[in-house]
């Protein structure tokens, strides 16, 4: 093969999955759920945690997961270099790999905007009939949001 393209065939396999605290370990997660984190949605997250830890990797969109194909995606990442030597010493292994990816996932710059809800006042229709509940949206101390009936 030509210097210039490297072979990824040879390089390990990263599914999303992998790291899906909502999957069960039968059904594809490969760490402990307490570990792992909520939805990784897209390999793009996955992607930029290995250049963050500054390891080469190709995202391949067309791929799924065999035991569930709905699955699209995967990542494939370069531990090693051709003579043997470590891409970033501190990651030597694809578990350790998997558990420095799960802990970076949830602080993904795509994860970390909040969502600003996009009616204030009211979460009902603003029909103001009888027996026609209005509820307001208020922010919670952890940064969620909530609704409460508004006592009118």
């Amino acid at each position: 093969m030509d210097g210039d393209i490297p072979n990824i065939k040879k390089w390990i396999v990263f599914y999303p999955i992998y790291i899906n605290s909502k999957k069960t370990i039968a059904e594809g997660r490969r760490i402990n759920a307490s570990k792992a984190c909520v939805n990784p949605t897209t390999c793009v997250e996955i992607g930029d945690c290995c250049s963050y830890l500054k390891l080469p990797f190709a995202i391949e969109i067309d791929k799924a997961y065999p035991r569930d194909f709905m699955q699209r995606g995967r990542v494939r990442v370069l531990l090693k270099k051709e003579d043997g030597t470590l891409c970033n010493p501190v990651i030597s292994s694809r578990k350790q790999l998997i558990l420095h990816v799960a802990e970076l996932v949830p602080r993904h710059l795509g994860r970390t905007k909040k969502q600003e809800p996009t009616s204030t006042s009211t979460a009902a229709p603003s029909k103001s009939g009888k027996g026609v509940e209005q509820y307001k949206i208020f922010e919670l101390p952890n940064g969620g949001y909530g609704l409460a009936l508004d006592e009118k």
